[in-house]
């Protein structure tokens, strides 16, 4: 039985789909599903907050969030060749708002606005993070064009571990916080070999490790206790109107739990930060035997909470004035 022929892939010069970069390419990258193409390529899960908008007497392209942490993430973008200007405004917005990601996304990078971002990432406080990424249109045929992201820059996290273990004076980690980073070693590889998107930029030699799940005000944790040897997964609802969001999902508590497949503990917390949603298991944390069945539970919870919890989130408010959300 004879194959169908395969396609060719036609490069579209951007100026061809987009005609300016303030009324074309600017409100095209700020629809959900394309800073979702964006939040894929970087590794950081965005949410929109504004195009456009003031920084000090200047105008950043997109304004997004972090939604792992709540952190400004700034997107300056332009679809010609990088130059001196735009370089200028990025180093101007990571300055005027302190603690910030900022992506520059362009046509093509040269090699000194390449650099320069490498220079950044490699002077530059652990929460301050530049990315660079190259935009492109291919088409196949007569099909629709379709976009791609090249990240040409990004923050080097394994070389500033290197040189701040080196130079830390607080000498090298201690039995167990060497045993958490060998964890995440270990799970960062089978994320990888299961296509998970639950990755990390460096293993940490903590407990626990967050991710975004759509929209600011919740993170999803993957943690590990080897004094109690246990682990488990939870999602955190946080920031104001917290406890109205938590009390709104858990109403629904046994449909959640259903399609979860699971039970979950529902822990409010009053007077603090943040509420829980949480599910925990026994293990043996020194049994590196073990480790496998213990990422293939980690990342199963992980996966079925943002299955579940994903929809859900995105149609509750941020915020709102209830009084215990004041006090705390």
């Amino acid at each position: 039985m004879s194959k169908p022929p395969l396609g060719r892939l036609k490069r579209i010069a951007l100026r061809e789909y987009w005609e300016r970069e303030d009324t074309g390419f600017t409100p095209w990258l700020a629809e959900e599903e394309n800073v979702a193409l964006l939040s894929e390529a970087i590794g950081l899960e965005l949410e929109v907050q504004a195009t456009e908008a003031s920084v000090g007497p200047f105008r950043a392209d997109v304004l997004c969030r972090d939604t792992a942490d709540g952190s400004l993430v700034l997107v300056e973008n332009q679809i010609e060749r990088t130059d001196h200007s735009h370089l200028g405004q990025v180093m101007t917005y990571a300055a005027g708002l302190g603690a910030v990601t900022v992506v520059w996304i362009a046509k093509r990078f040269t090699e000194e606005h390449r650099a320069a971002l490498d220079w950044l990432n490699e002077i530059s406080r652990d929460e301050i993070r530049f990315f660079g990424l190259e935009v492109e249109l291919w088409q196949i045929g007569d099909s629709v064009p379709a976009p791609k992201f090249n990240v040409v820059a990004k923050p080097n996290d394994w070389t500033r571990e290197v040189r701040e273990a080196a130079t830390s004076p607080r000498g090298p980690h201690t039995e167990t916080q060497q045993l958490y980073q060998d964890y995440w070693r270990s799970f960062v590889a089978f994320n990888e070999e299961r296509g998970s998107r639950f990755r990390m930029t460096t293993p940490t030699a903590g407990s626990w490790w967050g991710w975004g799940i759509g929209k600011t005000g919740y993170m999803l944790v993957a943690r590990i206790t080897a004094r109690s040897d246990e682990a488990g997964v939870f999602l955190a609802v946080k920031g104001p109107g917290g406890s109205a969001r938590f009390d709104a999902l858990q109403q629904d508590d046994a449909t959640i739990e259903r399609e979860l497949g699971f039970a979950v503990d529902w822990l409010p917390k009053p007077g603090r930060k943040e509420s829980q949603i949480s599910t925990a298991c026994k293990t043996t944390l020194q049994d590196r035997s073990a480790w496998p069945d213990l990422h293939r539970w980690m990342v199963e919870r992980l996966e079925g909470f943002d299955r579940v919890f994903r929809p859900r989130v995105r149609v509750l408010p941020v915020t709102d004035t209830t009084s215990e959300d004041a006090q705390s």
